[in-house]
This record gives C-alpha cells, structure tokens and sequence, in this order.
C-alpha cells in the first residue's frame, strides 16, 4: 500500500472549487488543512461582526475535517492564524484552551489587511501527525 499518495477532503465540494482550493489533504501520516472562517455551506459569511462566534465557526469546521480522518485537536502539530484584529484574538485568546486541552501546537498569529470577503475576521489552518 503506497501511503504517499495524496488523499483530498472537501468540506464544502462546491465552494471550494468555485474558490479553487480542497480542505484538506493527507500525505502518509500527514494532513495539511486549509485555513477555516466562518461561513455557511453556500460560502456565504457567518457570525458577521462577532469575532468570538466566527472563532468558534472556524474551530467547528476544523473539527468536522479532523473527524473525517480519525483525528483531534491533540493531532494538531501546527496552528496557523490569520486575522484582520489581532486585538480582537487577543481578547478571545483563551477560547482556545477548551480547544487544546493536552497542550498547545506550534504556530503564527499573523495580522492580516483582508480575507477572501471582507466579513471575515479570522482564519485558522492546521497541520496535523496522525498517530499510526
């Protein structure tokens, strides 16, 4: 079994290939995840304003994606997140405590001039080790 072949997951299939991109794929142990942000299944935004609740959003559809490869948030090896308040993250910061509870992956907090839609406040990517 070559387990080096790409396997790709789409959350939203028609979203995605409209805006060009698959949310995850996994390469042997492996697993590169897209950045998530709060939006419903047509890729309209979500939680407009409310930068708590499109954190949650984002962490929700994270979780549907590691769900779909057997995985948790304790898999996560990175954590990247892009946000166009960081004052804001800062702020809700501690959310993510209910997230990692075993401990925290590496990662950025980088502060961004825009999104893919100007209702986005925050995007989270993850790359994740999947235990044998």
């Amino acid at each position: 079994m070559n387990n080096d072949k790409p396997e790709y997951f789409n959350l939203r299939p028609e979203v995605e290939k409209a805006y060009g991109y698959s949310h995850a794929v996994k390469i042997g142990n492996s697993i590169k995840i897209s950045g998530a942000v709060s939006m419903n299944d047509e890729g309209g935004p979500t939680a407009v304003g409310d930068f708590l609740q499109q954190m949650k959003n984002c962490y929700s559809d994270l979780d549907k994606v590691l769900t779909h490869y057997g995985c948790t948030f304790d898999d996560v090896v990175v954590e990247n997140v892009f946000t166009t308040d960081m004052q804001a993250f800062l702020e809700h910061a501690e959310y993510r405590n209910s997230i990692y509870t075993l401990q925290f992956p590496t990662g950025s907090w980088l502060e961004v001039k825009g999104l893919a839609l100007p209702e986005f406040l925050i995007e989270i990517e993850l790359e994740v080790h999947k235990p044998q």
